[in-house]
Order: C-alpha cells, then structure tokens, then sequence
C-alpha cells in the first residue's frame, strides 16, 4: 500500500482505502482499533454540543439539507440568537459534560455584521471552559483571523462527499470553494473539523474518495465528523435508501486509519444506530460523538441514553480544561 503509519498527508489513494473497505469486518476492525490505541486512550469518548445560532433560509441547494430555502421541510427561517440565549445553551451543555460547543448558521458565507456578533459568543463561549467550534459557511479573506482573535478553537466546514459524487448533491458552490475556506482556517492557525455524509446514493469507491480526500490534506483535519444522511421530508434525498449500518462503520474504521490522529466524531443520523451498532463504531475507531438533545435541526440521542450506553460500554467522557 503507498502510505504510511504516521498517516502522511498526500500518501493515501482510493484503490487503498477500498481494499481496507472490502477486508473482512473483524480484521478491518482489528486493524483500526490497533491504530486507535496507538494514538487514544482505549476508553475515552469526547463529547460534542451543537446549536443552531441561525436556522433556516439558507440559499444553498445542498440536496440533503434541511435548512434549504429551496426545500419546503417545515423548518422555518430565523434571525441569529441573540448572545446570551447562546451561553445559556452552552452552561447548560457543559453542565451534561460537553467539553466542546459548537455552534452552526445556515448562512452561505457570514456578512461582516454577522461576524462581529459571532465572535461574541466565541468568546463567551471560551471564556466558559469549552473548547469553541463555529461553521459559518464559507469564508472570506481575514474572517478566519476574526475568528481566531476571538478565542476559536476549531471551524467546521466539511466537504460532504467525493468530488466525483459532489455534483449529484450541490450545485451551488464547488468542491474548490470548499477546499478554499478550508486553506483560509489553516492560514489563520485554527483547527479543522471537516469530514462528509455517507448514505447519499454513493458507490464505496467514492466514499473511499472522500476518506482520501480528508487524509490527503496537509495536514488531515484535527476533527472528522462522519454522517449518516438523516432523510428529512420535503429534501431531495428525502427517498435516498438507507445505508446498511456495516457500512457505516466500515467507513468509520477507514477514516481511522486513514487519520491516525484525528477525532473521528459519530455524527448525524447516529439515533438510527441501535447500541450494539454504536458500540461497534467505538470499535472503529470512533472517539467522539454528537452529544444532547438536537442536531442543528433533527433529533439525536438524549444526553441521558448516551450516558447509560457510555456507562455500559465502560467509556468515560474526555475532559478539557482552557
């Protein structure tokens, strides 16, 4: 295989990724727990808050999504949450046991106005005792520096699937726009928390482009949240046939491998995993989830199931300290 150990930026190609895809499961899974354990404690799961600052009315046509001004979903357009409904939010997460709060608008790309009220809540946020994450759409020139003078820890901005498959699911922005906002966090010194949705119609092939996409980044991002597309009423991938959970956690073990170093995040559509299906995505690889009671704009598991099934699972929430 043309890669190494370490995880070298650059090393990783798709016929590789797809040859670990097809490995027997228990030896895939062999493998990316012995990564794991190179790099994480073996029992340590960090934990991960996301509100919605701004929902609705975003003028993107990304198929699966919700907060579409395009898709008649039932979600309705609101204006940006005022600051201190925001850090009450985020005492409330911290006192469940988040360590990091991330927060989401539906915007394409955030106006200087909007940005000034953002950094606001990063440092609030910050000055909490969480880890701070932001996704804002794409950026601009200096607005990632804008971020980072307000205490951001990490910007989300994923790039959701292969670039052979991206066109099937938007049109209104490109995978270089993408790779671009990307560079501009880099630039400014903040982590990147960038990963894709599985379950979208796409061959194994192309989710092993996007893992080699993610692991072929210089450096792979610090953070790689997988999602399993939530079919959502009234969006294009409404009907879109659900990804058989093997699968999922197939492509959860890739990653790990490909990113030895990296949080692999169990993210979206986590609640139609059963807990014997979430243990084995830990057996993956997977060291964080989505962690309360709403993801953005659909349902994910109570802060309270999560920590009976961490209980279970003699897993231990990861603590930060500022």
């Amino acid at each position: 295989m043309n890669h190494t150990a370490s995880g070298q930026a650059g090393a990783w190609q798709v016929k590789d990724l797809l040859a670990l895809y097809e490995l027997p499961l228990p030896e895939l899974l062999y493998q990316a727990r012995t990564v794991h354990r190179e790099h994480f404690p073996d029992d340590t799961i960090q934990l991960s808050t996301l509100l919605s600052i701004k929902t609705g009315g975003c003028p993107e046509d990304c198929a699966y999504c919700p907060q579409s001004a395009r898709y008649e979903t039932g979600v309705q357009a609101e204006s940006l949450m005022p600051l201190d409904q925001v850090l009450a939010a985020a005492r409330a997460a911290k006192d469940k046991g988040a360590q990091r709060f991330c927060m989401g608008a539906a915007w394409r790309s955030p106006k200087p106005h909007h940005l000034d009220a953002v950094a606001e809540m990063v440092a609030g946020v910050k000055a909490l005792g969480l880890e701070t994450c932001v996704t804002l759409g794409m950026l601009r020139e200096g607005q990632a520096e804008q971020l980072r003078s307000a205490g951001l820890d990490y910007y989300n901005h994923n790039l959701d699937t292969s670039p052979e498959f991206y066109g099937n699911v938007i049109s209104t922005r490109t995978y270089q726009d993408r790779l671009d906002t990307l560079e501009r966090v880099r630039q400014a010194g903040i982590s990147v928390c960038c990963g894709g949705i599985v379950g979208m119609g796409e061959s194994r092939r192309q989710r092993a482009g996007l893992i080699a996409q993610l692991a072929n980044l210089d450096p792979y991002p610090e953070s790689v949240p997988i999602n399993n597309l939530v079919r959502v009423q009234g969006t294009p991938l409404a009907q879109a046939q659900a990804l058989d959970p093997f699968e999922f956690i197939r492509t959860l073990a890739v990653a790990r491998i490909a990113m030895p170093r990296a949080m692999v995040r169990l993210s979206a559509g986590r609640e139609t995993l059963s807990d014997s299906e979430q243990a084995l995505c830990f057996m993956a690889g997977a060291n964080s989830i989505f962690y309360g009671e709403a993801l953005l704009t659909t349902a994910n598991p109570q802060a309270q199931a999560d920590q009976r099934l961490l209980a279970r699972l003699g897993l231990r929430a990861q603590t930060y300290n500022v």
